[in-house]
Parts: structure tokens; sequence; C-alpha cells
């Protein structure tokens, strides 16, 4: 696996903790509530394909909490900056629950300096037909449980006890949380009117037995975006990137792959 360097930038006065590793198309990937650490071994494994880049979204990890962080489109605001910042163009963003909520609402804004969106059991929406888990209700052992398939995994996760500082990120992380999602509950009651703006290509990608956001949400999503493919992954929860690696790993792969193909002979 290709490691990760840490550096910080500041960007709207917001010290900005981030990692990048590897060589290849640029891939930003978008951490889901639990925040970046989950993510770490499998952005190192996409390195090996990618340009790479992880930050800690405003307010979760070791980036600052800005003042100015009130709700889910300030979040991608501040991430239409951080591609200018960086000058990144014809990025692939791969977005996990809550990150991929933040890649919808960069989308519906601009798409400028995007190539594609990947979209990992993706929060953003509201769904009638199911009904979703309330993480903020779970105790830290049971959403582990919830999240995951296969228990033997859970029983894994769970036997590595945090350090005070990861304990410490874990209830930052949590706060941060709840600015961005707490009511309503992880969805904009609006953005389902404006995603037909996204014009670049869509991966969407679900676990079959996902409870935080069971399957009928990324069904429901796959039918607001024009021209979204439904990936769907067996045996799986909430947490692909954990549960089930390698084959995320193969549907972001092929997925850019194919679109660098038909790049290549349009």
């Amino acid at each position: 696996m290709a490691a990760l360097t840490k550096t910080t930038i500041e960007i709207s006065g917001c010290k900005t903790t981030l990692r990048r590793g590897g060589a290849g198309p640029t891939l930003l990937y978008l951490h889901g509530a639990g925040g970046s650490g989950n993510v770490l071994a499998f952005a190192e494994k996409l390195a090996e394909h990618f340009d790479v880049i992880l930050p800690d979204h405003p307010g979760f990890g070791e980036s600052d909490l800005p003042p100015w962080l009130d709700n889910i489109h300030d979040a991608a605001y501040f991430y239409l900056e951080f591609l200018s910042k960086l000058n990144l163009r014809d990025v692939h963003i791969v977005g996990s629950s809550l990150g991929g909520w933040v890649a919808l609402e960069i989308a519906v804004r601009s798409t400028e300096r995007l190539k594609s969106l990947i979209l990992s059991g993706a929060a953003g929406l509201n769904c009638k037909e199911a009904r979703r888990g309330d993480i903020f209700m779970w105790e830290p052992p049971q959403r582990i449980r919830n999240m995951i398939v296969d228990q033997a995994l859970a029983d894994k996760l769970l036997s590595v006890k945090p350090s005070e500082e990861q304990a410490a990120i874990a209830v930052k992380n949590e706060f941060a949380t709840a600015r961005l999602a707490w009511e309503p509950r992880f969805f904009d009651p609006h953005l389902h009117k404006w995603l037909h703006r996204i014009n670049v290509p869509v991966q969407i990608v679900w676990g079959d037995t996902d409870s935080v956001f069971p399957l009928p949400f990324g069904e429901n999503l796959q039918r607001h975006i024009p021209g979204a493919s439904l990936t769907i992954i067996p045996k799986c929860g909430h947490l692909p990137h954990v549960e089930q690696p390698d084959r995320f790993k193969s549907i972001i792969t092929s997925f850019i792959g194919n679109l660098a193909t038909k790049g290549a002979a349009a």
C-alpha cells in the first residue's frame, strides 16, 4: 500500500489537516461521520492507483472547528474553495455516508472541477419507503455492530481500545456531525430538487444490509440523478471500505478506468 503524507493547509480561516499520496487520476475522499481514521487503510489501497487526497472535514479529526460551520451547505462551499485553493481539476470524488452528502451538495453547486462522483451509502435524501437508523441514538459498540454484517469483524474492531487522543477525536466528530445533520436527520429537504444539475458520471455503491440507510435510500438516490449507476455489495453493511474493501476498490477502479477508456475513444 502507498503511504499518505499528512499536511495542514488553511482555507477560509480553517486549518485543515489532509493526507495525500499515490499517483494517477486525482481522487478526493470525503469521509463519513466517523472521521477519516476508519478510511485511512482503504485510502492507502486506493493510492496504488490514484493521487489520493483524504482531508479531515472542518470540525472533524485534526482540522479546526471554524465559527462559520453551521450546516451541510457550509461544508460544500468549503470544499469548492478547497478544490480552488489546491488548483484541483478533473477530480473523482468518493464520498462515504455524510461525505457522500457533502459530495452531492458540492456537485449541485458546481461540477467545474469534477470528473465523477462515487457515492457509498450516501446521506442527503429522505426516503419514505424505508426508515433510516439513528446513529445518534446508538451507543458506540452498538453502532459498530449495526454498521457491520460480519460480527466477527465487529468483535475485532471493538477489541481495540482507543487511545485518549482517538477518544477525544471521536467526541469532536460526534459534535461536528450534529452541527451538520441533527435536524433534519441526515437529509436536506431541498437537495432532491437540484440533483438534475449533476452532469458528471455518478456511481452509487450500497451494502445490501445497510442498517443506517437501507437499500431503498440508494435506489431513491439513483432515481434522482440522471444516468447514475447503482452497484449493490452483498453481505455488506454501511461501511464497504471497512467490510468489503477489495470489492469496493474494484468498483472504484473499474468505474474510473472505464471513464478513462471512453474519454480516450471520444
